[in-house]
């Protein structure tokens, strides 16, 4: 195979890792980022998210509140250790890793689903006390989804109740995942002073008068960690055994299994996602993070050691096309993310293959442009730093691109390639917002615009019936940091509304329908007809139209007319307004006028063809169900039960946790307002909870009756 590193790229491709820190709100993603930077030398003074320093979190929302609210980019190197007798050098070759720091708040869940898309390994932090929360399986979901292989960090290792055998257990239970300990935290709480290499079978002993944690000396293993130590790697070795064909025929032959054997297995069944490391240590005070960055350099894939990434034909979707990492192959890059600030509107993007400088042409197969490329920029975090040329399997933005959306494949002229972009899901609140004066209005109306660009799970429409302008997210925090941007960044103050539930609507049963346009007034008249027929589809599939007309009863030229008609027409389903959701549309048959037919007349009918058979079709209103989970001190069990049972909701499972009880529910979104207060007075202070949407699920008829009487009955 012929090298596919270009002679002028600093770190081969090889030697480059793109990961992710990701994880359940507050399980310390931010911190490790900050201490990763601070030991690969990017940043010489440590940031404290609590502080508001830290250097991913850049914007003054993030600073404010203590939260990740955007995923932030940086670049650092790394010397990886020297594995000669005790290792105290750190002489290999430098490695470039690109990380990226993830938000854990569920509103801003599009953040972590763009950045899973285009990362080859992922961090996967938890909490060494609480384990593993709700969020944390959505973000392990995501992961699943996008075959990004993980290695675990048991972060928090020194606060009162943790745990590192319980997160283990926890992981393997809640997310069925093959997890093995490779660096175990010697003590917990405030006697952590450590880690067990498993590998390697050493110690690794922090040093306390060292506030940075950045010395550290390896001892052989003493007193009852030997035994730990080597249960841990028996247990490890054949969990790789069954995974990988390689190991498990050296084993069986009774070949001598070296380290260096056991981490090449280790690597190939990480690639492969059969596998998940687990690491504990805690950031905050410094103990067991280098040996953590050793370990995502030892396993976590580089762009090389991945599948290519599979694109499609524009013109023809079944023809798939390779991406394949290569220096000197055509170019094409996905762009991830958008972002507008004080230098113009950047492009995150992610380069696939080829290489991209500035001053080159490149072509966007969707909008069927070409542009040319002002500035490359490296980005580390809020720091700009002005580069000449990108490689594949490198992470960088672009300036000035004019039309571009979140999933745009970017490629060389003669290709026609398109990268399958990121999925997003849909918004569950929304709410009224107009601005305070009523100059500006268009200046709003432009922010809004921007801002709906960047975030894929934000929309902004007009509600036709009232004028208002109406914006919808993923929850209240999401629309308030939004609200806040308005005013920051775009200076436009805002009035809002309360938040209103995203409903949606649906059909039980098939349902014929007719619809007829016929109008003479004079001159040239209006005349379609079409007859379809509505079915219920497949759970989040979306509302889908198959064209069955035969024999040309519905001309050619006017089926698109139709189809863009039925699309209209599910907006307003016939309940109370809102969108019909999992519907499929059969076109059956119609008729047309040679002279008074046009794109606009069947449109029409077909409009009127869908309301006519949803009247049929037994709607039935749907409501976002959230998943719901509650952490309680026991005495406040039986309150905060009781509050979750007169709203509506379902308790799933109950556990204990310490002195702690978890509750586990399912509740509607619509009895979730104003919770976080509820829950705070029944337990006075000292229960906590964090939910995230689940499913969509029928609203019971006197709740129905509410809602339509609201909305002054079905927007027929």
């Amino acid at each position: 195979m012929s090298n596919p590193n270009s002679p002028n790229r600093q770190f081969p491709l090889e030697r480059t890792r793109n990961i992710g820190i990701c994880a359940h709100i507050d399980a310390g993603k931010t911190t490790l980022t900050e201490r990763v930077l601070f030991y690969t030398g990017m940043i010489h003074k440590i940031g404290e998210v609590h502080e508001g320093a830290a250097t991913t979190d850049w914007m003054e929302q993030e600073q404010e509140r203590g939260i990740t609210i955007t995923s932030a980019a940086v670049t650092a190197s790394w010397k990886q250790l020297k594995e000669e007798g005790i290792y105290k050098t750190r002489e290999l070759e430098e490695m470039r890793i690109n990380i990226i720091d993830t938000p854990g708040h569920v509103d801003f869940t599009a953040e972590v689903e763009r950045s899973l898309r285009v990362l080859d390994g992922a961090i996967f932090v938890l909490c060494g006390v609480a384990g593993v929360q709700p969020q944390s399986e959505t973000v392990y979901r995501q992961a699943e989804k996008y075959g990004v292989p993980r290695i675990a960090f048991v972060n928090k290792m020194d606060r009162t109740g943790a745990n590192f055998e319980n997160v283990v257990k926890d992981v393997r239970e809640k997310l069925g995942a093959n997890a093995w300990p490779i660096l175990i935290p010697i003590g917990a709480e405030d006697n952590l002073s450590g880690q067990i290499d498993v590998v390697n079978q050493k110690a690794i002993i922090y040093s306390d008068n060292d506030k940075f944690g950045s010395t550290y000396a390896v001892r052989d293993l003493q007193g009852d960690e030997v035994a730990k130590a080597k249960q841990a790697y028996d247990g490890l070795v054949a969990a790789i055994c069954d995974v990988d064909d390689e190991l498990g025929m050296m084993f069986l032959e009774e070949q001598p299994i070296t380290v260096q054997d056991i981490k090449a297995a280790l690597r190939r069944a990480v690639i492969a996602n059969k596998i998940i490391p687990m690491a504990g240590g805690s950031a905050f005070k410094n103990k067991g993070v280098q040996y953590l960055i050793d370990a995502v350099i030892d396993y976590l894939p580089g762009p090389l050691d991945i599948p290519p990434q599979q694109g499609q034909s524009v013109d023809d979707p079944e023809v798939k096309i390779d991406a394949v990492p290569d220096d000197n192959g055509k170019f094409i890059a996905l762009g991830f993310k958008l972002w507008s600030d004080k230098f113009g509107r950047l492009v995150f993007f992610r380069v696939y293959s080829g290489c991209v400088k500035k001053g080159d042409t490149i072509y966007n197969p969707r909008t069927r442009k070409s542009e040319r490329v002002g500035r490359l920029i490296q980005i580390q975090a809020s720091v700009h730093k002005d580069i000449d040329a990108c490689y594949s399997g490198d992470i960088a933005a672009l300036v000035g691109v004019k039309d571009v959306r979140t999933g745009d494949t970017f490629c060389d002229e003669d290709l026609d390639i398109q990268l399958e972009p990121p999925t997003f899901p849909e918004p569950v609140i929304s709410m009224a917002v107009e601005p305070k004066t009523k100059g500006d209005q268009e200046k709003m109306a432009n922010a809004l615009q921007r801002l709906s660009e960047e975030d894929p799970t934000f929309f902004v429409k007009t509600d036709e019936e009232t004028g208002q302008t109406i914006i919808a997210g993923m929850g209240e925090l999401h629309l308030e940091i939004l609200c806040d941007r308005l005013k920051r960044e775009h200076k436009v103050e805002t009035n809002t509304g309360k938040p209103q539930i995203a409903y949606r609507e649906t059909l039980t049963k098939e349902a014929d329908g007719e619809g007829k346009l016929v109008k003479q007034s004079g001159g040239r008249g209006q005349y379609g007809h079409v007859v379809l027929k509505v079915f219920p589809g497949e759970k989040g599939k979306g509302v889908t139209v198959d064209n069955k007309v035969v024999g040309g009863t519905i001309p050619k030229e006017y089926i698109n007319a139709c189809k863009s008609g039925c699309m209209e027409a599910v907006l307003n389903g016939i309940i109370a307004g809102y969108p019909v959701i999992d519907m499929h549309i059969d076109l059956l048959d119609g008729s047309s006028h040679e002279v008074d037919s046009n794109e606009n007349a069947f449109k029409m009918a077909a409009i009127f063809a869908v309301k006519d058979a949803l009247k049929k079709a037994k709607c039935i209103l749907l409501e976002p169900i959230m998943a719901v989970e509650c952490s309680t001190p026991e005495d406040y069990q039986g309150d905060i039960m009781g509050d979750l049972n007169r709203r509506r909701g379902k308790i799933l499972g109950m556990e204990t946790r310490g002195n702690s009880a978890i509750l586990r529910a399912e509740v509607p979104l619509a009895e979730m307002f104003g919770y976080s207060t509820a829950i705070r007075t029944l337990s006075s202070g000292r229960a906590s909870y964090s939910m995230q949407p689940s499913h969509f699920e029928q609203v019971p008829q006197q709740i129905v009756d509410q809602i339509v009487e609201q909305r002054g009955g079905g927007k027929n």
